[in-house]
């Protein structure tokens, strides 16, 4: 195998490791300054200018906080499943082109780790390992309620992964791939080959899909802020707790990503406006999430399973057939 692929797999490997976990923190803080600005509150402003060190302080806090494991848990499984959760988002992250190729001193860079032909499909199978993060972490807490927590969690996200699922086969029917390059490429002609213009229910579908994927409001089941405990992660401490919290927002990065690629034409044509889209793109739907939060309630587990099983299914399943139809015509 040649060297230097070697080389540029291994950086590539490292910058998404410690960008995305970087972000994570960043991400924490324009969603306690977005939700501040919502309910008219000035969110973190005492460490550092406009509380900008507040991510810093977050992060030391976290590193050098003790690491407690209570007595009558599963040592083993309680100690693996917060690495679980991180492990399978970045896993996540090898078949996504964040940026279009670029030249670099002379040598070629592709901002993807794997371009797979089975991308899409390595992407949904990564994500739905990560429900074992939280299912096993509540399950070894030794703690009911975890345990109800974990259990509901679990419930959401596989029924969930059904319409994930079912939302992309409309899209990888017209495209012909499963490589997010090719979806892509295949929009490559501007915004109005982007697929949401023929493919509009599947692309609602799937969003609402990516907030139960995420855990996020109004599918914030797993750990309701409103409870007075932290769902499955009750029991966790310091830097476990923190592979939870860094697992669940770069989640958030890469399903944007996704979204963006599959959706709404990704990088375009590879110029650098269209990597500026992109990223603009991303933010969107990032910023998406956080809107959600402060303006939606959380709904109780059986409304979430009626809209899923005989709402988004049954929609989903329709939107397939019509566009097979449409294409044999």
């Amino acid at each position: 195998m040649d060297t230097a692929f070697i080389i540029e797999t291994i950086i590539k490997i490292v910058v998404i490791l410690l960008v995305f976990s970087a972000l994570a923190g960043f991400g924490t803080y324009f969603e306690r300054k977005v939700l501040a600005f919502m309910q008219r509150r000035l969110g973190p402003m005492h460490v550092g200018p406009y509380g900008l060190l507040q991510i810093a302080a977050d992060g030391v806090k976290l590193f050098t906080k003790e690491d407690i494991v209570p007595a009558g848990v599963v040592g083993p499984i309680f100690k693996i499943a917060p690495v679980i959760t991180a492990a399978t988002a970045f896993m996540a992250a090898a078949a996504i082109p964040f940026l279009p190729e670029f030249t670099l001193f002379g040598y070629t860079v592709h901002p993807i780790v794997a371009d797979i032909n089975v991308g899409i499909l390595y992407i949904l199978g990564v994500m739905a390992i990560g429900l074992y993060g939280p299912l096993l972490g509540g399950m070894a807490s030794n703690n009911k309620y975890s345990l109800i927590s974990a259990a509901r969690g679990a419930a959401v996200f596989i029924s969930y992964e059904v319409v994930t699922g079912l939302s992309l086969l409309a899209p990888m029917m017209m495209v012909g791939s499963l490589s997010l390059i090719d979806f892509n490429n295949y929009q490559a002609g501007g915004i109005g080959e982007w697929i949401i213009w023929s493919q509009p229910v599947a692309f609602i579908l799937f969003w609402i899909a990516a907030f139960a994927e995420t855990g996020r409001t109004p599918f914030h089941l797993i750990a309701n802020d409103h409870e007075i405990i932290d769902g499955f992660g009750t029991e966790y401490s310091g830097m476990r707790w923190g592979l939870f919290f860094i697992g669940e927002y770069a989640n958030m990065f890469f399903i944007s990503f996704v979204m963006a690629i599959i959706f709404l034409g990704g990088f375009g044509d590879g110029t650098v406006l269209g990597a500026f889209a992109l990223l603009g793109k991303v933010a969107f739907f990032f910023f998406f999430f956080l809107w959600t939060r402060a303006a939606w309630p959380d709904v109780r587990p059986d409304q979430l399973m009626w809209l899923c099983w005989k709402v988004l299914m049954p929609i989903a399943v329709l939107n397939i057939v019509i566009t097979g139809i449409v294409m044999m015509f």
